[in-house]
């Protein structure tokens, strides 16, 4: 593949002349609304030539070994690798390896139900590119028992109908927020806790789920180990289907914190089939502008994940949407990916790349408030692509579908192979 970063002279003509692609696909890749290009903006240009795989070298490793693993050859690896002395690899470093084999994921994107709309729409056109779909649709009572907030029966049978594996995504929903009142009272009782196992496998039976995915916020810390216990009945319950647990992103323990306390990594990766660390919001609704999932705060949150839950359990989180904030109050606008970078275009705003958080922004002035909007692109995306296949990853998963991001998934038809 490659990226274009648009300078000021470009034409959608030339680049395409440049790189051999044609108006039409260069446009629908990147979900171009007009020909008007801005300075800044990354194309993405998807082509046939060998995908590279990214590698940290451990004890023991020679460069024979891994060329065989990856499909390739050390005199392949030597000349994408310049600087490496194969006669003493440095335990830790980074290497990428042109390979003909793509990195394989599971992919999970959250869907809200819908009979139509983007979201039914997108999940039609992107089932090639999921393995799971959760779908947003259960809360549960104060004594445990769950209900649906939200007629699923459609995109339920649309995921089975275009091979996308459904799981019910249960959360502590209460007056359209997360109540950790709700989750805390709920878990320490042991009789609500079977309410909650029971009530959710009737649902999940039923209605044909594949499993659970779990997205229980702001748990009390002193409540945490009984949430493990309660994971721990309900996959007892779910024996062979998927149990998917969804936890807040953090650097380390934190045990007393009301945000992250309630989630124990090692505990919950023990009892999970696979757990997605929340790497989104960042940089959040109504705080100060701020990348939405800076790279090198990726790293930090997956360091320490991996010390506590196994890597081919793990799964990190893609935000495909960007945040517009005016200044000085931090009033927030949601966007998605492709709203906000075709906002930059129609504005006629440079868009400006952080190389640390591997993000991109840019900043308008509008009724004379200053704008600045953090989103993603190719180049934020293919970044933490290579962090996953670096940790070798289970997978990724997307906040949401229904916001439209091409350059993501252009990206994963060509460069991913997704479990199915």
């Amino acid at each position: 593949m490659a990226i274009h970063i648009v300078q000021t002279d470009d034409t959608l003509w030339n680049i395409s002349s440049m790189y051999g692609i044609s108006l039409q696909r260069l446009v629908e890749v990147n979900g171009l609304a007009s020909s008007k290009l801005i300075p800044g903006l990354a194309l993405y240009i998807p082509n046939e030539i060998n995908h590279y795989r990214y590698y940290a070298i451990k004890t023991g490793d020679t460069l024979s070994q891994i060329a065989k693993v990856y499909g390739t050859n050390v005199e392949d690896i030597l000349e994408a690798n310049p600087n490496i002395n194969p006669n003493r690899l440095l335990v830790g470093q980074k290497i990428s390896i042109p390979s003909p084999y793509k990195n394989r994921l599971l992919t999970l994107a959250f869907a809200f139900p819908q009979a139509s709309g983007s979201g039914f729409t997108m999940l039609e056109q992107h089932a090639n590119q999921l393995s799971y779909v959760a779908i947003v649709a259960y809360s549960f009572t104060a004594e445990g028992y769950a209900y649906m907030e939200s007629d699923d029966r459609a995109i339920v049978e649309k995921s089975k109908q275009v091979g996308v594996t459904p799981l019910l995504m249960l959360r502590n929903f209460r007056e359209g927020d997360f109540d950790a009142e709700l989750a805390g009272s709920v878990f320490m009782n042991p009789l609500f806790r079977r309410h909650l196992v029971v009530s959710t496998m009737n649902f999940v039976r039923n209605k044909g789920y594949g499993g659970v995915s779990m997205d229980i916020e702001f748990i009390p810390p002193a409540r945490r180990n009984d949430y493990v216990t309660f994971l721990t009945e309900l996959k007892s319950e779910l024996k062979e289907l998927v149990l998917h647990v969804n936890v807040h992103a953090k650097t380390e323990d934190n045990f007393m914190n009301r945000i992250v306390g309630g989630h124990d990594y090692r505990r919950i990766g023990e009892v999970a089939d696979l757990v997605a660390v929340m790497t989104i919001d960042y940089g959040y609704p109504t705080g100060p502008p701020e990348p939405i999932s800076p790279l090198w705060w990726m790293y930090q949150v997956l360091r320490y994940s991996l010390q506590n839950i196994p890597a081919q359990k793990l799964q990190a989180a893609i935000p495909l949407y960007g945040y517009d904030k005016v200044i000085p109050n931090f009033s927030t606008k949601a966007l998605s990916a492709l709203a906000s970078q075709n906002q930059a275009i129609q504005i006629g705003s440079t868009i400006h790349y952080d190389v640390a958080a591997a993000s991109p922004w840019y900043e308008y002035w509008e009724n004379q408030n200053h704008h600045i909007t953090w989103f993603e692109d190719i180049r934020s995306i293919s970044a933490k692509y290579e962090l996953f296949d670096l940790y070798q990853l289970a997978g990724v998963t997307f906040w949401q579908l229904g916001l439209s991001f091409p350059q993501n998934w252009s990206f994963i038809e060509q460069n991913i192979f997704v479990v199915k």
